[in-house]
C-alpha cells in the first residue's frame, strides 16, 4: 500500500505544530572538519570576529573567519582529540590572559598557564590580549632612559622608557644577548621585564631562564614561552599576551619592558594560520594585513602622562634577517613602525666585535632625550668619531702613506672601538661607563696599546672603586659632570710638556706621571 503526498504533508504539519524556535540556540555549532589547527564550524550564527570559542575537553579557539555558511576558528592548543560533529559554543568574550605581580618570576605559556612546575598562579585580574593603543593626548614625551648596561648602545643609540627600539640582524649575532643584558641591568631600577620567546626550542628558553636566574633577574621578570613545538596559534598570540601583562604595570603607574624574541617567527606563524584559513596570500605568501599584525602590537608601547598614572611600557622587538638584507618585507615593515633600530652585523660579530653594532645604520629617533646629562657630556663626539674612523680605516687600506692627523685619528678610533667591546651578561653601570668613555674620548688612552685597552679598563675601574669611590657615587647621584668632579679627577704633572725634540723623559716621583725634563724641578 503506497503513501500519498497528502499524508506526508499532514505528518509534517503535525510535527511543526509543536516546534518552538526559541529553544534552538544560535550560539551552538558543530565541527564540520578539523585539521592543521583549524576547525570549520557550522551553526554559530551570532559569533563575533576574534571571539573566544569553547571546544570539548576545555580547549578554546578564536573565531577569525566569519563566512556565509560557516565559521573558521584557530584552536589554541592540542586539537588531536577533536572530531567531526563535536559541539562548539560561543563565550561572548574576547581572549584574556591573567596579569598581576603574581606572575613575576614565573614561566607561562601565552594563555597564562604555568610551565615551570612551581604550582598554580593565583591572580585576580585578567586583561584582553587585543587592546586599542593609548591615544596621543594621554601620552608624554620620552624623557628617561632604559639603561641597557651595554656601552655601545647607551652612548650612541640610547633607549628611552616608552620607546620602541628594534633589534635587527642575522642569526647568531647576539640579539638575544642584548635583551638579556638589558633585563639583567634593571636590577634595583624599578623596571619590570617581560621576555616573550616565540618559536624557539625548549632548550634555548631553558637557557634564558637559567641565565636570568643566575643573575638574580627572575625576581622582576616574566617569561612567556611559545616554543617551536607549540601550535602556530600560540606563537601568534604570544606577543599580545606578553604586552597585556606589561600593560598591567603601565596602568598601575609603574615601568615595564617587553622583549619580543622574535617577531619574524610570529609573522611566519601568522602566515601559516592565514594560508590554512584560506585567506588570499600576498607578497612572499604573507596575508595583506601582516603590517597591521605588528603595528597594533608595537603601538601599545607608550609613556603616559601624570594624569593617566605616569607609567610606561617599552618595547624591544627582534627581527631576524637573512644575509644582512634589511630591505626584505618584514624587516622594512617593522623598521617603519619603530622609533629606531639597533643593527647587529654578522661580519663585525665574526671579527670579534661584541656587541656587533653597526653604528652607520643604527639609529634612535629619541636621541639625547633618553640619555642622562653625564652620558651626553662624554659621548657627544663618540658616534661621529667612530663613523669617521671606519671611513678612514676603509680608505687607509689602499694608502701607502698617511699624514700625522689621519694616523692619530685612526689610532684613537681603534682604541675607542676596543673600549666599546664587552662580555655578555656583564652590564656596566652608568657611572663606570661615563668614567671610562671620558678617558677614551679625551685621549687618555692614546698611549695605551690597542691589545691592552681592555686590561687598562679593568684596572681603571678597580682604581675608581678603591681610590675614587666618591666620584662614581657622585656621578650616580647627580647624573651629570660638574667642575667639582673634574677637580677630583687625576691630573697630569704640572710641568708636563709633550716631547718636541727628543728630550729625555723621566718620572715624577709623587704621582708617577711622565713629564719632559726642564729647568725647573717637579713640584708634584
Amino acid at each position: 500500500m503506497g503513501i500519498s503526498t497528502k499524508e506526508i504533508s499532514e505528518v509534517i504539519k503535525e510535527r511543526l505544530k509543536d516546534f518552538d524556535a526559541s529553544l534552538v540556540s544560535a550560539d551552538v555549532g558543530r565541527i564540520v572538519a578539523v585539521g592543521d589547527g583549524i576547525a570549520q564550524i557550522y551553526g554559530l550564527q551570532n559569533a563575533m570576529a576574534g571571539e573566544l570559542l569553547e571546544f570539548p575537553h576545555e580547549v578554546y579557539g578564536l573565531a577569525l573567519n566569519l563566512e556565509a555558511d560557516q565559521v573558521r576558528s584557530v584552536i589554541l592548543g592540542d586539537f588531536g582529540h577533536l572530531h567531526e560533529g563535536d559541539e562548539v559554543k560561543t563565550t561572548g568574550r574576547l581572549l584574556e590572559v591573567p596579569v598581576g605581580d603574581e606572575l613575576l618570576g614565573r614561566i607561562v605559556n601565552p594563555l597564562g598557564i604555568p610551565l615551570d612546575d612551581k604550582g598554580p598562579i593565583k591572580t585576580s585580574k585578567t586583561l584582553p590580549v587585543e587592546r586599542i593603543a593609548p591615544g596621543v593626548i594621554t601620552r608624554k614625551r620620552v624623557d628617561s632612559p632604559v639603561q641597557t648596561g651595554i656601552k655601545a648602545i647607551d652612548t650612541m643609540i640610547p633607549i628611552g622608557r616608552g620607546q620602541r627600539e628594534l633589534i635587527i640582524g642575522d642569526r647568531f649575532t647576539g640579539k638575544t644577548t642584548v635583551l638579556l643584558d638589558t633585563i639583567i641591568n634593571q636590577k634595583g631600577k624599578n623596571l619590570f621585564c617581560i621576555y616573550v620567546a616565540i618559536g624557539q626550542n625548549a632548550a634555548s628558553i631553558a637557557r634564558v631562564a637559567a641565565t636570568l636566574e643566575e643573575n638574580g633577574a627572575m625576581d622582576y621578570t616574566i617569561i612567556v614561552a611559545a616554543a617551536a613545538s607549540d601550535p602556530a596559534s600560540l606563537q601568534y598570540i604570544a606577543p599580545y599576551a606578553g604586552c597585556a601583562m606589561g600593560e598591567y604595570f603601565l596602568e598601575s603607574g609603574k615601568e615595564a619592558l617587553c622583549c619580543y624574541d622574535d617577531l619574524t617567527k610570529q609573522a611566519w606563524a601568522y602566515r601559516e594560520l592565514s594560508l590554512n584559513l584560506r585567506r588570499p596570500p600576498g607578497r612572499e605568501a604573507y596575508p595583506g594585513d601582516v603590517f597591521y599584525l605588528h603595528s597594533r602590537l608595537l603601538e601599545r608601547a607608550a609613556k603616559m602622562n601624570e594624569a593617566h598614572g605616569g607609567g610606561s611600557l617599552t618595547a624591544l622587538p627582534v627581527i631576524e634577517t637573512q644575509a644582512n638584507d634589511v630591505s626584505a618585507f618584514i624587516p622594512t615593515n617593522v623598521i617603519s613602525i619603530t622609533d629606531g633600530q639597533i643593527y647587529l652585523q654578522s661580519d663585525l660579530f665574526n671579527a670579534g666585535q661584541r656587541p656587533a653594532l653597526n653604528v652607520g645604520i643604527s639609529v634612535s629617533r629619541v636621541g639625547g632625550d633618553a640619555q642622562t646629562k653625564a652620558m651626553r657630556q662624554v659621548a657627544g663626539k663618540l658616534r661621529l668619531d667612530l663613523a669617521q674612523y671606519r671611513e678612514l680605516a676603509a680608505f687607509a687600506q689602499f694608502a701607502s702613506d698617511l699624514d700625522t692627523a689621519t694616523r692619530n685619528q685612526l689610532e684613537r678610533g681603534a682604541r675607542l672601538t676596543e673600549l666599546l667591546k664587552q662580555d655578555k651578561y656583564q652590564p656596566v653601570p652608568l657611572a663606570e661607563q661615563v668614567a671610562v668613555l671620558y678617558a677614551g674620548t679625551q685621549g687618555h688612552l692614546d698611549k695605551v696599546a690597542v691589545t691592552r685597552v681592555r686590561e687598562w679598563e679593568a684596572g681603571f675601574v678597580r682604581f675608581l672603586k678603591s681610590e675614587r669611590r666618591g666620584v662614581l657615587q657622585e656621578i650616580d647621584k647627580q647624573k651629570a659632570l660638574d667642575d667639582s668632579l673634574f677637580a677630583r679627577s687625576p691630573r697630569r704633572c704640572r710641568w708636563w710638556r709633550p716631547p718636541a725634540c727628543g728630550v729625555r723623559r723621566r718620572r715624577c716621583r709623587p704621582r708617577g706621571l711622565t713629564r719632559t725634563r726642564c729647568s725647573k724641578s717637579c713640584r708634584r
